[in-house]
């Protein structure tokens, strides 16, 4: 994509370090407990980003610090088709910012609002996506933690992706994690057993049960148990010691026998891996390597003429937020006199000088660019190629 020739200098170093202002804000599409999500575009080679900002001082009340920072220490070393990938990370006075890939084609959840039917050819596929994305992420030690239908968002062709690894967490050989982290509706029986102490801990299993949790209710659009946020720890065991789960007559005998082993209530018992999921009869005919290459069509492609988003996000950026992130600018000029002005640095003051120093900069582009140089350097030959190769798949990496 051709950038228009200008003789005015850009206001930023493109050849410096990735910062807030290398990226032109477009809208807002989504929002979190700390900041919202954009639609960027970065303004030299014009590729399309989600840009997600979280506010440091909401951060620093809320206790959240520490997520950020691991969920940017884990995204540095992931990269999967099925995952929503980072591709910059940076800072200024007020926000911690991951720019990551654009997916324009709304969360699950936002689907499922919308009353789409969902047929079992087209969550087969998901199933697959999402199988080989756990996979992944089990052979890198990490646990997801959140997988719900909010945290599902699909491309412009209809793929499904792992987003939000806020509360994921990296689990060593022969560890077990401990923590009651989650959604409760989409958290496995171990995590609530863990943290009533029956239990010593749980492991990868937990992210497969979500993943059951989420088939099922794409499929139903009900969760198999009727747990919600404000179900206490007491009445989620007393569900599932009486209950059992539910399998409507017109889903097939194959779909109903790969939920019933994900939906396992003893991990032990449970389908946990991708080889596991790779035998089951209703994925038999699947060809993994065209599904993992992201050949295989899926039957649902979003649709195009308007963004798959709830509208008011935008509005909330522009008229209530407090501190709209086009205003920026000359917000931080006026923070950083005033942060110079004083001389002791309260606690806050000391947090936020701690996140200055442990949010690291990331720049995925830079280091594709110095991965196909080494490359080149390695066999001459091919220097041609690579150079047009690198040029395409860092102007086109996003959708326009």
């Amino acid at each position: 994509m051709g950038a228009i020739q200008s003789n005015r200098k850009p206001s930023y170093d493109a050849s410096g370090d990735v910062d807030f202002d290398h990226f032109q804000i477009l809208r807002a599409i989504g929002r979190g407990a700390f900041g919202k999500v954009c639609i960027v575009q970065k303004k030299d080679t014009k590729a399309m980003y989600a840009m997600k900002y979280m506010n440091k001082y909401a951060c620093i009340k809320k206790d959240a610090v520490r997520n950020v920072l691991r969920e940017l220490e884990i995204l540095k070393f992931l990269e999967h088709p099925f995952l929503v990938n980072l591709w910059f990370a940076f800072q200024d006075e007020e926000d911690m910012f991951m720019v990551v890939d654009l997916l324009l084609g709304g969360d699950i959840r936002y689907h499922l609002q919308q009353v789409t039917k969902f047929d079992e050819p087209r969550v087969k596929l998901y199933l697959c996506e999402l199988g080989l994305a756990l996979g992944y992420l089990r052979s890198k030690k990490v646990i997801h933690r959140d997988l719900k239908p909010d945290n599902l968002l699909l491309d412009e062709k209809g793929h499904v992706h792992l987003t939000d690894f806020n509360i994921a967490t990296i689990l060593e050989d022969g560890k077990l994690a401990t923590s009651m982290s989650g959604t409760k509706p989409y958290m496995a029986p171990e995590i609530f057993s863990t943290a009533s102490e029956e239990t010593q801990g749980y492991s990868f299993g937990v992210d497969w049960w979500s993943l059951g949790v989420c088939i099922y209710e794409i499929l139903r659009a009900k969760r198999p148990y009727e747990i919600h946020a404000n179900t206490s720890l007491s009445e989620v065991r007393q569900i599932f010691a009486s209950e059992s789960v539910n399998y409507p007559t017109t889903w097939s005998r194959d779909m109903i026998h790969v939920l019933h082993r994900l939906l396992q209530q003893d991990p032990k018992k449970r389908l946990d891996s991708l080889e596991a999921l790779k035998q089951e009869s209703l994925l038999t005919d699947v060809d993994w390597e065209a599904v993992e290459a992201v050949n295989v069509q899926p039957s649902f492609v979003p649709p195009k003429d308007h963004l798959n988003c709830d509208p008011t996000y935008e509005l909330e950026e522009m008229i209530i937020e407090a501190k709209p992130l086009h205003k920026k600018k000359k917000r931080l000029k006026k923070l950083s006199s005033k942060m110079e002005s004083e001389e002791e640095m309260d606690p806050t003051q000391i947090s936020l000088e701690e996140i200055k120093k442990d949010f690291k900069l990331y720049n995925r582009e830079r280091l594709l660019i110095t991965q196909r140089q080494t490359k080149t350097n390695a066999n001459p030959a091919q220097e041609n190629s690579e150079e047009k190769t690198a040029e395409m798949s860092v102007a086109d990496a996003k959708p326009s």
